[in-house]
């Protein structure tokens, strides 16, 4: 295994998390088990003090992951420079076969995380929680794939051999035959484009005609579309090179670390409109967030290609 600080520091922290989301389960099967707002039972009071424990161990825990992601994408980007080939973090998550898979789970995480709080808020402000079994009942589901998330990390971190050849993002991120992402350069870029644009206008329409379940369905198709179109055609903007594709390389330095201000505008902007959906709860400020996001997020890649056109006259 690897062993750096940036490494050290996160397995620690999942042992933490580990041991504190075992004692949130246990409180949270208590809960959904028996729980009865009607109730004025001694068994009733105490799962109310329980449930106000076990709140405050989710919410820090959760508060704690979100960011922590982010720390997380630093680190294995931090590690390209020690191993062989990669040049970027899309080489040690293609270092081992666990890191593709946990990096779907920790971004999937992350909208339930964000979910969970939500979730948590609206219930504090009511008088009568509405929520308490919904959100210990999704928890749940979350620690199962908390707990697929932490084993994923520590495998992948200790399957890491600085010794061995790693493809570098050039390779795995190529319109060649035998790249494993190759499928998506063949959309043509037309089509690509209309449908990155034509979805930010269905959601605006969306938006104006208050469908909250549209709008959510929309948002997600819009997660796809937008991750596809900037790894083929934005992204090429972003670097200035018709070839390089990588959806990683922008979070370095020499691109002034862009990419974590567009993946966290795609997130909150696709979050919120999913959110909106499923919670009919301050439905309206929800949308009206999504749609803020999204929109800041399609004129950033837009101004990209842009501002290209302008100072050459030509498009890549």
């Amino acid at each position: 295994m690897i062993l750096t600080p940036e490494i050290l520091t996160l397995t620690l922290l999942n042992l933490l998390f580990a041991f504190f989301s075992m004692a949130a389960l246990l409180l949270s099967v208590q809960i959904v088990l028996g729980w009865d707002v009607h109730a004025t039972t001694q068994k009733q009071y105490m799962l109310e003090k329980k449930s106000f424990l076990g709140a405050v161990i989710i919410k820090y825990l959760f508060w704690v992951k979100l960011p922590l992601f982010l720390f997380f994408i630093f680190t294995i980007d931090k590690l390209s420079n020690v191993i062989t080939g990669a040049m970027c973090a899309a080489g040690v998550v293609d270092a081992t076969p666990y890191g593709t898979y946990l990096f779907i789970v920790k971004i999937l995480n992350l909208y339930l995380f964000g979910l969970w709080l939500v979730l948590h808020y609206l219930d504090v402000k009511q008088e009568t929680p509405r929520y308490i079994k919904t959100k210990y009942a999704l928890f749940l589901a979350i620690f199962l794939l908390l707990a697929c998330e932490i084993g994923l990390e520590l495998l992948m971190f200790g399957a890491i051999d600085v010794s061995k050849m790693v493809s570098c993002c050039g390779t795995l991120y190529s319109s060649n035959t035998g790249s494993y992402i190759s499928g998506i350069f063949l959309v043509a870029t037309p089509l690509l484009l209309g449908l990155f644009y034509g979805n930010y206008i269905l959601l605006a329409c969306l938006y104006f005609v208050k469908n909250r379940t549209l709008y959510a369905l929309a948002s997600a198709f819009f997660t796809v579309v937008a991750l596809v179109s900037l790894i083929a055609f934005f992204g090429t903007y972003i670097y200035e090179l018709p070839t390089h594709h990588c959806p990683f390389c922008f979070l370095q330095k020499d691109y002034y670390y862009v990419g974590y201000l567009l993946y966290t505008l795609l997130f909150l902007g696709t979050f919120y409109g999913l959110v909106a959906g499923l919670l009919e709860a301050k439905s309206e400020a929800n949308l009206k967030k999504s749609l803020f996001f999204i929109t800041l997020y399609v004129v950033a890649v837009s101004l990209y290609p842009a501002v290209y056109y302008l100072r050459n006259g030509v498009w890549l």
